[in-house]
């Protein structure tokens, strides 16, 4: 196996793990930045974090923690196949010769370009995401296609669903909105997605090459 494909695999398969143990305090943060503003002399509809997760549990069991991960997971070797791939050539691209270590401001653009093209995919400033989300009656403005997705099921009520899926979700804000609506507030993802992986290219880079 290639370093490439290496590097690939061991992304996707790292992504996955990530994903599946950080998903349900996703979620619970989903639930507790979307719940509406209470009333004067209402209390919220969640005390805190733990009242999220005991509600969640207590209404839909354990798999409500996992509302909304088919589609991210769905897309974590896309998201690795991009990000590798686009950086990759970007390296290629701006290396003088073959072998030739890049300087600072190349590490950065690498990283940003590679930023770019995955905001396509990534997921966005969170509360931004779920007040774009909250404002629509089908709860589906929000900053990256799988990001709406993920988000509109989590906070989804679990009695009148309106989502049965990944897919149904697609189809129904493809139907309702078109693609557009699965690009709501694109310019949030890019802004956190370029500079974020410029700057964890750039770290990664620096501590290897001090590490020898």
């Amino acid at each position: 196996m290639g370093d490439v494909a290496k590097d690939l695999t061991a992304g996707t398969v790292g992504g996955a793990a990530q994903l599946i143990c950080g998903h349900p305090f996703d979620t619970i943060k989903v639930k507790l930045q979307s719940q509406p503003m209470p009333l004067p002399g209402q209390l919220p509809k969640y005390a805190g974090a733990f009242d999220a997760v005991k509600q969640t549990i207590a209404a839909e069991g354990p798999g409500g923690l996992y509302k909304g991960m088919g589609a991210p997971l769905a897309t974590v070797a896309a998201f690795n196949a991009l990000l590798f791939t686009v950086r990759g050539q970007l390296e290629g691209l701006l290396r003088s010769e073959s072998g030739a270590p890049l300087t600072v401001s190349q590490q950065v653009v690498c990283g940003a370009g590679a930023g770019v093209a995955v905001s396509f995919l990534a997921c966005p400033t969170e509360l931004i995401k779920c007040r774009l989300q909250a404002q629509s009656a089908l709860a589906t403005s929000g900053p990256a296609a799988v990001a709406v997705v993920k988000s509109v099921l989590q906070v989804d009520d679990y009695k009148n669903p309106k989502f049965s899926g990944s897919v149904d979700a697609f189809r129904k804000i493809l139907k309702s909105e078109g693609v557009k609506g699965l690009y709501k507030g694109f310019g949030p993802a890019m802004a956190r997605s370029v500079p974020a992986n410029a700057a964890c290219f750039l770290a990664y880079e620096v501590t290897r090459s001090s590490l020898g």
